[in-house]
């Protein structure tokens, strides 16, 4: 039955691969492990167990408020011209530092994407303002569009990302954590991810000067990019997306300015919203509307996050009861190298092939992750490092959705970009892996 479950496995992903909708293939094979493991296997986890655990990610308090919340307010700061306030204020100083350009428009797309947790968004929101600038100080249009694509894994460290709060949910199920608390997690993988994105940024400036396609490495443009809309930058406005996330980390039990249990995530990004509001009204935006952008923003999240949680849920119970859960736990148990190493490839390769690292990560997290302690490592660490190597991984492929938007803003090959963000990645994954498990 264990090499059955294999199979079934490897056939879920491969129809992820083949673009096959996520959601659909990973409760589909984990019914079909179910169906396996009670009827043949005699296991005690059946169909009862699989829906006990989809619907239990749809009610469950630690995640659910956290990520709706999260896009609700992404849409709100949209519709408000904030974001737009915001990467306008980050992008214009680097014309004025040509040696910063390439290595900066990486790092502030990085954290521009803490702050607004969507890879595609973010590619599409910082690109068409970024791009057209490097090329106008004659980077080439390759290198303008890998420099963007290159930081847009910076949601790894945001509270609106779903691994960061389940990683915490399951940390504090195991008793290693007091709450269920995804600030937790954020600040213990912050610096080492901060630290691999700054390595990132500079080898890709290396890169560019090798390949003499940094600043002023062409005459002239060579390709036709959109035009950036003229904004004259509001600096108020620009600081209300970062707003919640300022009062998540002063509130943050490492820093205790602020009460904990009552700045949650969700009140966090609810009091981000209220300004929202305030700007639209004054704005003569219809308070209405705004409503409508926030709402909408939570059922997408819902849509897109909750089920697909709730989907790696009962592919998780159907490993579990075709006994390949135990098998992998027990082979890892022989040998803590073999959990790291696989915490970090196997994310990170389904991410390159499928474009997202999601379904892989999920299913990490739920299956391998809440038995860290048996490895001789943390919840945390672990469940950190498997996130994280989803998100590099997607910073690599060229079937990604961000990647596709850079490139069709630069006009050239998507393959091209991954090309040059390859090693970069590389370096980061390194640096952010040694730093989650040696430090």
């Amino acid at each position: 039955m264990i090499w059955l479950g294999v199979a079934i496995v490897i056939g879920t992903f491969w129809l992820i691969y083949k673009n096959y909708e996520a959601r659909l293939v990973l409760f589909l094979s984990g019914m079909l492990m179910t169906l396996i493991g009670f009827t043949i296997g005699g296991s005690s986890v059946g169909f009862p167990q699989a829906i006990d655990a989809f619907v239990k990610q749809f009610v469950n308090p630690g995640l659910v408020p956290t990520y709706t919340t999260v896009m609700g307010f992404g849409y709100v700061m949209s519709y408000t011209k904030c974001a737009d306030h915001l990467v306008n204020a980050l992008v214009r100083p680097l014309s004025k530092v040509p040696l910063l350009v390439i290595p900066g428009a990486v790092i502030i797309t990085w954290f521009l994407n803490i702050v607004l947790p969507s890879a595609v968004g973010i590619a599409a929101a910082v690109g068409v303002l970024l791009i057209p600038a490097l090329i106008a100080l004659k980077v080439r249009p390759v290198m303008a569009a890998a420099a963007v694509f290159l930081g847009t894994w910076g949601s790894v460290a945001s509270p609106g990302l779903m691994f960061n709060p389940q990683v915490a949910d399951i940390a504090f199920k195991a008793g290693e954590i007091d709450a269920p608390d995804a600030m937790i997690v954020i600040m213990a993988e912050f610096f080492p991810a901060l630290a691999g994105a700054v390595l990132a940024a500079i080898a890709l400036a290396v890169l560019a000067k090798m390949m003499k396609e940094g600043v002023g490495s062409q005459l002239e443009a060579q390709t036709q990019v959109q035009e950036a809309e003229e904004l004259k930058v509001n600096y108020f406005y620009a600081l209300v997306p970062i707003l919640p996330l300022f009062l998540l980390v002063i509130a943050s039990k490492q820093v205790g300015w602020l009460p904990s249990n009552i700045f949650t995530v969700p009140c966090c990004m609810l009091i981000g919203t209220g300004v929202g509001l305030l700007i639209a009204l004054a704005n003569k935006l219809k308070g209405g509307e705004v409503s409508k952008r926030f709402c909408r923003g939570c059922g997408d999240a819902f849509c897109e996050v909750a089920l697909l949680i709730a989907a790696a849920a009962v592919f998780a119970s159907g490993m579990k009861s075709i006994g390949l859960t135990d098998a992998l736990v027990d082979a890892m148990k022989g040998s803590q190298s073999i959990a790291m190493a696989s915490a970090v490839v196997g994310p990170w390769l389904m991410a390159i092939v499928c474009g997202s690292g999601n379904a892989a990560a999920l299913a990490f997290n739920e299956v391998i992750t809440p038995h860290a302690a048996d490895f001789g490592m943390t919840v945390v660490q672990l469940g950190a490092v498997a996130q994280v190597a989803a998100g590099l991984g997607r910073t690599v492929s060229p079937v990604a959705g961000g990647v596709i938007v850079i490139a069709s803003i630069a006009g050239v090959n998507p393959i091209d970009i991954c090309k040059r963000t390859f090693i970069p990645v590389c370096i980061a994954l390194a640096v952010f892996t040694v730093g989650m498990y040696m430090f």
